[in-house]
């Protein structure tokens, strides 16, 4: 076993990879660019070398700077991570050939896996399903109609080298199709510099299930079942688990087979996943291999009992597989969320800054799989107090669960869910929350499409019904309560005018108002609301983002945040405004006029955190609607704002280069006041 590894990676995989590591007793070598000098990885790895500035291509991206890292501290083996350079076959090769080891896959492996013509022709080779199309670079618009037309519509137009949702159209038509080639082959050479692309049938009501390989370097090669990996954002995975509750038995082992006999025609040694398109009568086809490590890798460990990153380090070191197919065996269910920094109601915006509060919930599994009986892992690359960098993607913890069967698992990840507290950047939980409660995914009736079928305008917030807006109530009283109470014990109250502790509220949500009367009861409340008695037990403090309670006997975990004289409550991802006042300051309430919000619609504001790296205007200049007048650039995402109305530039409030919070001004025009 090696002595001492480089992680040449960042964020939550390389303080994955450090634990590990840390229990085989391997020392660590973190990485880092200028903007993750106070990184967690950096923190926890033995020893840390800067790379270079913060832009990826000069720092995560710099091969020589990396092996140069590698050289300096004496590292035997650098594990790469996932993304950067993770399937970079040049960079496999440089490392081998400067006598280190990588931990993945051989070069020639990823090489074989990272074209997609090429990879698709290894495949049949292999035997393994593909889908119908043309595997060969097309020429023109005009062939790609005549390919379209043979295959059969749908078609999906794809890049050879394209990813990440990139260089890909579905044409439906022969107008879909000759658009659809012309515009995939020019976003196909901007992105990748590659723009072959090929056309193959479109599988309707898909789903993205993955199988897990495992192989070491005395041609030995296991699956360790499959991911069903179908919700999905833009293409980019929002949840993960293992197993599929959509495939059968058979339809598991047909397709493990196929992807060892895949891993075995190209030699693989180490962990990889091969990644299949399922129909919704079954059947199933090769997409591609990703010959790395996966984000979504913790749900297979939890179910097998297997740490992947062990097993990565084992191989690359030399070692047999300790175990054969005939020994693995699947032990409950695992969910995994992506906790993103992004604002899901601004369109999933990038969210930058710093983690004013960062409380998961509490982890109990420490390990793959352990303990058995299930429980909740949290693998992250953040602390509370510390940055999200504008530089990289946007990803601040895996949340995981494990539980005896899928129900299990989705009760425990929506407590999970509403007991992670983040505060300072906006994040995607109460979207991730709002799915797991959604029926299509508790009744696992869903495709790749599902986000964009439920949440065709984006996501606004889920809605609570009578139950849920119930125990928001309840929970609103008590809060107010236990303040009330706070205040009264407060010293040097004016005698005659101490601060009272009422029994009766009215808590007003929205343009609803709900009675309720709350009452001092053993270890907590009595409740009367709208007719039913309810029982609340808390030891809630004032200063706690997360409410924990017992409403009726049930766990109740919610979130609460004071927001002027409103309390703010997040719960199953609804949130709501409540209101907590006396009866009669209701009646009075009910009388007041309602304010209107202010006019901004003469000001262009900042829709997200980022760098303003483009200003197209100038003041007194006059704009067309759709004209673009500015660039925002944050987490590898470019945004582009255009003009909604003709209009003229009155003043410019903010300079290129200039770094912007959320709603910061950038331009005003005339007429603003």
């Amino acid at each position: 076993m090696f002595g001492k590894i480089l992680i040449a990676n960042r964020g939550e995989i390389a303080c994955r990879v450090i634990k590990t590591a840390k229990k085989l007793g391997i020392a660590t070598v973190a990485v880092y660019s200028e903007a993750d000098r106070e990184a967690l990885h950096v923190e926890l790895a033995d020893e840390a070398v800067p790379i270079g500035p913060a832009p990826s291509r000069e720092s995560y991206l710099a091969m020589d700077r990396i092996i140069d890292a590698c050289r300096k501290t004496g590292a035997q083996a650098v594990h790469p991570g996932y993304g950067f350079l993770s399937e970079n076959e040049v960079f496999a090769r440089r490392v081998e050939e400067e006598g280190i080891v990588f931990i993945g896959p051989k070069h020639y492996s990823i090489a074989a896996m990272g074209d997609k013509i090429a990879s698709k022709k290894l495949a049949i080779e292999a035997r393994v399903n593909t889908i119908p199309g043309h595997n060969a670079p097309i020429d023109s618009a005009e062939q790609a109609v005549e390919i379209a037309r043979g295959i059969g519509y749908p078609v999906m137009i794809k890049a050879s080298a394209g990813g990440g949702g990139k260089g890909l159209r579905v044409a439906f038509a022969d107008r879909d199709a000759f658009d659809g080639f012309t515009s995939c082959r020019n976003e196909a050479r901007a992105s990748f510099g590659d723009d072959r692309v090929f056309i193959e049938k479109f599988v309707e009501e898909p789903r993205h299930i993955e199988i897990q390989v495992l192989g070491d370097a005395h041609g030995n090669c296991v699956y360790l079942w499959e991911r069903e990996c179908s919700i999905q954002r833009r293409h980019q995975k929002v949840i993960e688990e293992a197993p599929s509750p959509f495939i059968s038995a058979s339809t598991r082992r047909a397709m493990g087979e196929q992807a060892v006999a895949l891993a075995k025609a190209v030699k693989y040694q180490s962990a990889g996943t091969v990644e299949f398109v399922v129909g919704r009568d079954q059947s199933f086809y090769f997409l591609e291999m990703n010959t790395r490590l996966q984000v979504e890798h913790p749900v297979t460990e939890c179910i097998t009992g297997l740490d992947l990153v062990e097993m990565m380090l084992r191989v690359a070191a030399g070692e047999k597989l300790p175990f054969t197919q005939a020994d693995l065996k699947r032990d409950g269910w695992a969910i995994e969320c992506r906790i993103n920094a992004e604002d899901p109601l601004r369109g999933f915006l990038p969210s930058t800054g710093r983690l004013v509060q960062f409380q998961p919930p509490k982890a109990d599994i420490v390990a793959a799989g352990e303990p058995a009986s299930g429980g909740v892992r949290i693998d992250t690359g953040v602390y509370e107090g510390g940055e999200i960098p504008v530089y990289y993607d946007s990803m601040i913890a895996k949340l995981i669960v494990h539980g005896a069967d899928r129900p299990d698992a989705i009760e425990r990840m929506r407590s999970a869910l509403n007991a992670f507290v983040i505060r300072g950047v906006a994040s995607n939980v109460a979207f991730q929350a709002a799915l797991l409660n959604h029926p299509r995914f508790v009744a696992g009736q869903f495709n790749t499409g599902f986000i964009a079928q439920e949440y065709p305008e984006g996501f606004r917030g889920a809605t609570a019904g009578e139950d849920g807006t119930r125990v928001l109530v309840c929970a609103a009283a008590v809060i107010h309560r236990r303040v009330r109470e706070r205040a009264a014990r407060i010293s040097g109250q004016l005698p005659g005018h101490e601060v009272g502790v009422p029994t009766e509220f009215v808590v007003r949500i929205g343009e609803a108002g709900y009675r309720i009367d709350v009452r001092p009861a053993a270890g907590g409340y009595t409740l009367e609301c709208e007719g039913a008695t309810h029982t609340l037990i808390t030891g809630w403090r004032l200063r706690d983002t997360r409410f924990e309670a017992h409403l009726d006997g049930r766990p109740l975990v919610l979130q609460v945040d004071r927001v002027g004289l409103h309390y703010r409550l997040m719960h199953d991802g609804v949130s709501v405004d409540a209101t907590v006042i006396s009866p009669r300051a209701d009646e009075l309430l009910r009388k007041m006029p309602v304010k209107p919000p202010p006019d901004l619609s003469a000001f262009l504001l900042s829709p997200m955190p980022g760098l303003l790296v483009d200003l197209a205007v100038k003041e007194g200049d006059e704009v067309k609607a759709g004209q673009r007048l500015a660039v925002i650039e944050a987490m590898k995402m470019e945004n582009v704002l255009l003009a909604h109305a003709d209009s003229v530039v009155e003043q410019v409030l903010a300079s290129q280069g200039d770094s912007l919070a959320v709603d910061q001004p950038i331009l005003r025009f005339a007429g603003a006041t």
